[in-house]
């Protein structure tokens, strides 16, 4: 085990108040601390003979990027564990710094608690007669788990595989979403994690030690979703043998997801309603009202927009929980992701049926990209371990993926054809739609590659992600 006073800390932070905040609260702790204000102050500090068991780097600085300073780090075999940290919360950021070798990453606003918990958990791993070089091999891929209030690996964040930059932008605001108490409302089609988007809110907020309660209001008969939800005494009705908590209790302190919300019956949309104004509600049977401390997160796959137009869904009801919006892509706009989760679906599907595989051969893997997955993820869990049972490797083939899914067309490139000119002004499409079908054209013939598309189209990458944000939100907003 380590000794705190034998711990040299380098502590790169460029505002003043913070620098001397961050100082004191680690020599009160009992580390060694030399402050750095800017980056070449702390490259000059590298230079010098002092060894440093460990730096904590902020990454905006005055005359540098950190992600600078942390490349000079690696590049000069300093083996030293880096945490860095951020007050923009970007999640692109941390993941470019997790690549340069960064094993941890903090954002600001932070608790000390937390900057302790970070330091001591690299420092934890090895005994103090084995540092620095054997925390060097903690850096990287293998990170150690972290408090909850924040995610250690960006490319596994909260349940999800996949660094796609429509993914990142997803993790962005699950982070924001997680700091706050308000409602968020999912939506998506189905398999493409809802659920465990609702979690990773939870286990990054402050109610993460408390019970997240899921209910799937679509699995529960109309008759029992009162009881389901705010309980039942004794006698209430037929088989109420006892008196039973709902998951508006059971979640109390904590997070209750109520999954595929459209398919609430609308008496009990009303019930909902008023409960969310007070949370404040009675179990079945009784006449006692008891409070409850809750956050409320929801999803559907439907677009609550035409729900609410068909009269199945309160319109009052959804700009109670429609908040914070937060929408899931398809698998299909999230590029080579399907490619990083296939692969870890297919180590764990043959770890746990025992079988030899190990990766995918490229005709496979074409494949796979090639084919829409209407499904999402839950169809290509299901497809995977299908074939697990069926074969052995240690390589999967093409041969072995279903025929739907081989001789589907489902996510071929779109032909282009010749569009007949228009002969009224009736029939004239407007520019944006033109522009949004283009654009998605040449991502699909490159295979979602959105680089080598927007080569292709003659503009930035960062015109088409900006494009497709704005599609996202207006998906949202409807």
């Amino acid at each position: 085990m380590y000794h705190e006073s034998e711990i040299h800390i380098l502590l790169i932070e460029d505002t003043a108040a913070l620098l001397e905040m961050y100082a004191l609260a680690l020599e009160q702790k009992g580390y060694r601390v030399t402050q750095c204000q800017n980056g070449q102050g702390a490259l000059d500090a590298l230079k010098a003979d002092t060894p440093f068991d460990m730096i904590l780097l902020d990454l905006k600085l005055p005359d540098m990027e950190g992600i600078d300073i942390l490349r000079r780090i690696r590049g000069q075999n300093h083996k030293m564990p880096v945490i860095v940290i951020t007050g923009h919360g970007s999640i692109n950021t941390a993941i470019e710094a997790m690549r340069e070798g960064a094993c941890d990453f903090l954002v600001k606003p932070f608790d000390i608690e937390r900057l302790y918990g970070a330091i001591e958990s690299e420092l934890d791993k090895q005994p103090l007669d084995t540092m620095p070089e054997a925390l060097a091999g903690y850096c990287g891929e293998d990170l150690p788990h972290t408090p909850p209030q924040q995610p250690a690996n960006p490319a596994a964040f909260g349940g999800f595989i996949g660094t796609s930059p429509i993914m990142q932008k997803i993790y962005g605001q699950i982070e924001n979403a997680a700091r706050s108490t308000a409602t968020v409302f999912i939506t998506g089609e189905s398999g493409t994690g809802k659920e465990v988007c609702a979690e990773a809110i939870h286990k990054y907020s402050a109610r993460a030690g408390k019970p997240f309660v899921p209910i799937n209001c679509a699995a529960i008969p109309r008759d029992l979703m009162e009881s389901e939800l705010f309980g039942h005494v004794k006698g209430a009705f037929t088989g109420a043998i006892a008196d039973r908590d709902g998951a508006a209790r059971q979640a109390n302190g904590g997070t209750l997801f109520l999954d595929e919300i459209a398919e609430m019956n609308p008496d009990m949309q009303t019930k909902l309603l008023r409960f969310l104004q007070t949370l404040s509600f009675q179990k079945v049977g009784s006449n006692k009202p008891e409070q409850t401390d809750i956050r409320i997160i929801c999803a559907t796959n439907r677009n609550p927009s035409h729900e609410i137009k068909a009269g199945r869904f309160r319109e009052d009801l959804f700009y109670r929980l429609h908040v914070l919006p937060l929408y899931m892509p398809p698998l299909r706009e999230r590029g080579e992701d399907i490619i990083d989760i296939a692969q870890t679906l297919l180590r764990r599907y043959a770890a746990e049926e025992r079988k030899d595989f190990e990766s995918f051969g490229t005709d496979a893997l074409e494949v796979m990209r090639r084919y829409g997955w209407p499904g999402n993820i839950r169809e290509l869990q299901n497809t995977l371990r299908n074939i697990v049972v069926m074969h052995d490797g240690p390589v999967l083939t093409a041969s072995m993926l279903p025929a739907t899914v081989r001789n589907s067309n489902a996510a071929s490139p779109p032909r282009h054809t010749e569009t007949p000119a228009p002969s009224s002004p009736s029939q004239i499409r407007p520019l944006a739609d033109i522009e949004r079908e283009t654009i998605e054209q040449a991502i699909a013939l490159c295979r979602g590659n959105i680089p080598k598309a927007a080569a292709a189209l003659g503009v930035s990458p960062s015109t088409i992600y900006r494009k497709k944000a704005g599609w996202e939100e207006e998906k949202q907003a409807v």
